[in-house]
C-alpha cells in the first residue's frame, strides 16, 4: 500500500494508513524489540502466513517502514529492521496501548 498524498486528506487518516491491516502495528512491534529475521518474525506473530507476512512487508517496505537486508548468501539469509520513519511510530503504539489498558482491560 504505497501513500499517496492529497492536500484534502485528513493527516489522522494518512497517519493511520500506515498502521491499517491486523499485521501492521504487531510487526512494528516487534521489530521496535530489534532486527529480526523473516522466520523469527513469523514465530514472534504466531498465526500469520508466510505469504501475508511476505506481503506486508514488501508493503511496510515500499512506504519506508521497513528496511531489508540480504545478505547474499546460501542458505538465505534475510534481516528485517524499522526505519527511522517506522521508528517514529513508536509513541503512537505506546499511547494505543496505555489507552487500551486504560479503556478496555478489565
Amino acid at each position: 500500500m504505497k501513500m499517496t498524498t492529497h492536500p484534502s486528506k485528513c493527516a489522522a487518516e494518512a497517519a493511520l494508513s500506515f498502521l491499517s491491516g491486523k499485521w501492521r502495528p504487531m510487526i512494528i512491534f516487534w521489530l521496535m524489540q530489534g532486527t529480526r529475521r523473516f522466520n523469527q518474525l513469523q514465530r514472534d506473530l504466531g498465526g500469520v502466513t508466510h505469504r501475508t507476512l511476505s506481503k506486508t512487508l514488501k508493503e511496510m517496505e515500499a512506504d519506508g517502514l521497513v528496511a531489508r537486508h540480504d545478505y547474499g548468501e546460501i542458505p538465505p539469509r534475510v534481516d528485517y529492521a524499522l526505519t527511522p520513519k517506522g521508528r517514529s511510530l513508536a509513541p503512537v503504539l505506546e499511547a494505543m496501548h496505555a489507552w487500551a489498558d486504560a479503556h478496555l482491560i478489565e
